[in-house]
């Protein structure tokens, strides 16, 4: 399948539940979410996941912050896998998602900055944190995530399941589940926290991922911040050293705003990979 074929399935999916995913939106509390499941047919949302790569063809994030498999590089990899993450970024898709959510100025990022694909196995998890507040430039707020879940068969137990805190990290979060062929749409400002629970099966969960950034902040003020972790609440020590952590590169980008280091984490459109 080509974007323009997945792009029709995700608009005529988002149509037929524009009502019900825009009044879950405006009642989901602090950190604004909505889901819809079946987002594609059961076959195209297989072949998706078929394609995805081994996680050792991915760069791995590891530390006390997070371990999972991230790719952006995407023509390293099967094609469908671009042409479903970019289905995402088609202005049709773009239209739909601000009707439901109604954030102003959105805009794709076809650089994919922090974006892509990601594979969990078990073991792996992403830790209690709020995303970086721009784009690459710091020109636009990063204000949107939109997480596809493409693992057939994937349970509630098999963990690596969507936490929401919306009433900080020492409460309890809110857990949408990673559930295959699932679409979740997360507001990011500075209230935002989330996290993915520890994945405790022998298969991999497999997302890809998209974030829509606006010259207008998800808040009724300006903010800036850079990727900020938590511990989660039975994790005091981790969480002395991640907040720790966070001050001090929150320090760096106040006096280089635009950062001392290349993440790398971005599609380089040269085609060459390096």
């Amino acid at each position: 399948m080509n974007r323009t074929e997945l792009t029709d399935l995700i608009v005529r999916r988002l149509d037929e539940e524009k009502e019900r995913m825009e009044r879950d939106w405006a009642l989901s509390g602090v950190i604004r979410h909505c889901v819809v499941d079946d987002l594609l047919p059961v076959s195209a949302a297989q072949q998706i996941h078929a394609a995805f790569p081994s996680g050792q063809t991915m760069a791995v994030k590891k530390s006390l912050r997070e371990l999972k498999f991230v790719a952006a590089q995407m023509n390293r990899y099967a094609p469908l896998l671009e042409e479903v993450v970019f289905a995402f970024q088609d202005p049709r898709v773009v239209e739909r998602v601000a009707g439901i959510t109604h954030l102003r100025a959105l805009e794709p990022d076809s650089l994919l900055y922090a974006g892509g694909i990601s594979l969990m196995s078990r073991g792996h998890f992403l830790n209690p944190h709020i995303d970086n507040s721009h784009d690459k430039f710091r020109a636009r707020y990063r204000v949107l995530n939109l997480l596809y879940y493409c693992s057939p068969g994937w349970q509630f137990e098999h963990g690596g399941n969507l936490e929401l805190w919306p009433e900080g990290v020492k409460a309890h979060p809110i857990t949408i589940e990673s559930r295959f062929n699932r679409l979740a749409l997360m507001i990011t400002n500075t209230h935002s926290w989330h996290s993915v629970s520890a994945v405790a099966a022998d298969s991999s969960r497999c997302c890809v991922s998209n974030y829509y950034f606006s010259t207008e902040p998800a808040a009724d003020q300006d903010y800036f911040h850079v990727t900020s972790f938590r511990g989660r609440p039975e994790q005091k020590l981790r969480d002395l050293l991640l907040r720790a952590d966070s001050s001090l590169r929150m320090g760096v980008r106040r006096l280089f705003p635009r950062g001392i280091k290349d993440s790398g984490h971005y599609y380089k459109r040269d085609n060459r990979g390096d």
